[in-house]
């Protein structure tokens, strides 16, 4: 069950305010469907999430338990720089002549692929060495932090302070990525 709510907790984190919730507004937007957007976004995040936990899981097999402590200190103060870098969706799905399932899959799928929130999944499931619990933690967070802006739509920004979530998440993803490179490192 670790794997499970830590992947869940890093992913549902590291989504918000990020460049894919963005995303997901200008979907919520066009097609004023949360229903179909948030299942392309679910079946999208879970794409992404067991190729992440995927690649995690060979990682575990050839590097230290050590290496691997690093590494998800690595991942950690990553997303938590990533955090603080505002960005705009570099993809665009304004020309694209799909429903709103097949664009929010499509689109959320590119715009998330290599995203700090994979490097945390493919970390967490090399630490963990579980392929379906780190998979499914991180899409369930990624789903879970997409649901108010497919809901909210462009309001989202107007109800929750997204830039004061995104900041304290990233404060959080940056001390307790230290912590972890402290004790991997074993200078304490």
């Amino acid at each position: 069950m670790e794997p499970l709510l830590t992947t869940f907790i890093a992913a549902g984190l590291g989504e918000f305010g990020d460049k894919t919730q963005l995303l997901v507004v200008a979907l919520a937007t066009r097609y004023g469907r949360p229903d179909a957007i948030l299942a392309g976004v679910a079946v999208a995040a879970l794409a992404n999430s067991l190729i992440a936990a995927a690649g995690g899981i060979v990682i575990h097999d050839m590097i230290t338990l050590r290496a691997i402590s690093l590494l998800v200190a690595l991942a950690l103060l990553f997303a938590g720089v990533g955090s603080l870098i505002s960005l705009r969706p570099r993809v665009s799905v304004a020309g694209w002549k799909t429903p709103a399932f097949i664009t929010a899959a499509g689109g959320f799928f590119i715009a998330e692929f290599g995203d700090k929130t994979q490097f945390l999944t493919v970390a967490l499931a090399a630490r963990y060495d579980s392929l379906p619990l780190a998979a499914l933690g991180a899409a369930a967070g990624i789903v879970i932090a997409s649901a108010p802006a497919a809901v909210l739509g462009p309001r989202l920004g107007a109800l929750l302070p997204l830039t004061g979530i995104r900041i304290a998440a990233a404060c959080l993803f940056l001390v307790v990525g230290f912590i972890v490179a402290v004790g991997a490192l074993r200078l304490t």
